[in-house]
């Protein structure tokens, strides 16, 4: 689902809020209710004093009753009275016992106190004979609902506050835990571990971090590689530029004991050697690093491959080059500058371990929507653990391509790049006869051209 991130924080959100709310009512109708009922030694207090009232008046000392009403008054601030209440029901109506029972003067000291009214409510201890009442206005000592004004705030602003606070924390960490594993995967990978990946971290979430974090993964992944690519091709070039740089060397030094004109052959020769060494490294590089946007073109691979293989017969004439091609085979949106390059280096690869009076074969065909094409050589094949490494740069299988080796080991990793800008693939296998097959599978309609940066398949 697009926008998980996005619909998970609403839901959230709106949970909260109800949540929020719906704590806020529920603790405040609550809270209102425990604190609407007056106190059990306040209930006491009252039936107490309405008992020691109903105790005076039975003895039928009115006047021990009075100073004791007076007495009560002025201790509790407050007014008090024993009366009496004579129901005479008319036409013929009568009084239920249930209301008889339940008739009060004023209110039960059990009943619930609204704590919105300001005046205080008359309370009721109804004596025995059910007609007498001692009636004393609630003293203001014993009116419940005295928290009720830090209650308020409390509930307004405490609880919301807590509330959201506790909801900010979970969203926090919901979306900070991805991101502080992101920043410490970004650190680590600027301390050198180009292998750390985070996505495998996330487990089973879904959203728009988890697409950052392979996003991450996907940028960590590419640039390690091209960093390590880049730390092998700088060791291996500079390995390979030591050796001509030790033969001017040498050279310079015996220019005064030998032949002038040999020396300056042997120094051109070499800057020549070191000059293809560079430009090929740079082609390298630049095709694995830069993925480089072509423009499309469209060509004849019969007409292409005739033409790498009439030079190639003329610079090696001992060998014999046969060709499988029909009449013609157009590709569309290719590059020939880049697979002609490939296609050279390849042919140029397998007449130099092809011995001499050996036959190089070039066959194209054409299946579905690609061509496929097949150079193979006569030369001692290599080994199959090693068929993936001879696509990297500087890589010589030397002791299982046991002739003397020429030039540097990048023409098959410049030809891997060349042939992936050109959206194919290229891999190498043995034949069962002996020697060694390059197979160049192309669409016929290649479309963007891009050079990504991958590893070679092998067979």
């Amino acid at each position: 689902m697009r926008r998980r991130l996005f619909w998970k924080l609403c839901a959230t959100v709106a949970a909260g809020t109800v949540l929020l709310f719906w704590a806020i009512n529920h603790l405040a109708s609550h809270t209102e209710q425990r604190m609407s009922f007056i106190a059990d030694e306040h209930q006491r207090s009252l039936v107490a004093y309405g008992r020691k009232a109903e105790s005076l008046y039975l003895s039928g000392d009115e006047v021990a009753l009075a100073d004791w009403l007076r007495e009560l008054q002025t201790q509790e601030d407050t007014w008090a009275a024993v009366v009496q209440s004579q129901l005479t029901p008319i036409a013929g109506s009568r009084l239920s016992q249930q209301f008889l029972e339940g008739f009060r003067l004023g209110r039960h000291v059990e009943w619930k106190i609204h704590l919105y009214f300001t005046e205080n409510p008359i309370m009721d201890v109804t004596f025995a004979d059910g007609h007498t009442h001692f009636l004393i206005r609630l003293p203001q000592r014993m009116r419940p609902g005295s928290m009720q004004p830090y209650i308020g705030p409390l509930l307004k602003v405490l609880l919301p506050l807590s509330l959201l606070i506790l909801l900010s924390v979970v969203l926090y960490r919901h979306v900070m835990g991805p991101l502080r594993r992101l920043e410490r995967a970004t650190r680590q990978f600027s301390e050198g571990l180009y292998d750390v990946r985070v996505a495998n971290d996330l487990g089973n979430r879904r959203d728009e971090l988890t697409g950052l974090a392979e996003s991450f993964d996907h940028m960590a992944e590419r640039t390690g590689s091209l960093i390590r690519s880049q730390r092998h091709l700088i060791a291996d070039l500079s390995h390979e530029l030591r050796t001509p740089l030790t033969r001017i060397d040498m050279a310079l030094s015996l220019s005064n004991h030998s032949n002038q004109q040999e020396i300056l052959d042997r120094i051109k020769r070499d800057s020549a050697q070191m000059r293809a060494l560079v430009e090929d490294s740079l082609t390298l590089a630049w095709l694995e690093n830069e993925r480089p946007q072509l423009d499309p073109e469209d060509l004849d691979l019969t007409d292409l491959i005739d033409s790498i293989l009439d030079d190639a017969r003329f610079e090696f004439p001992h060998h014999q080059i046969t060709a499988c091609l029909p009449d013609h085979a157009r590709l569309c949106g290719s590059s020939q500058r880049l697979l002609g390059q490939a296609l050279e280096n390849i042919v140029r690869n397998a007449l130099h371990y092809t011995p001499p009076g050996g036959q190089v074969s070039v066959t194209l065909t054409r299946q579905d929507e690609e061509y496929r094409i097949q150079i193979s050589d006569q030369g001692p094949g290599v080994p199959e653990a090693e068929l993936r490494s001879i696509f990297r740069p500087f890589y010589r299988v030397d002791r299982a391509r046991h002739n003397e080796p020429r030039g540097y080991g990048l023409g098959l990793a410049l030809a891997l790049r060349q042939v992936e800008a050109v959206s194919g693939s290229l891999r190498a296998f043995n034949l069962a006869e002996g020697g060694l097959c390059m197979e160049i599978r192309l669409p016929c309609n290649s479309g963007n051209l891009e050079a990504p940066a991958t590893e070679p398949q092998a067979v």
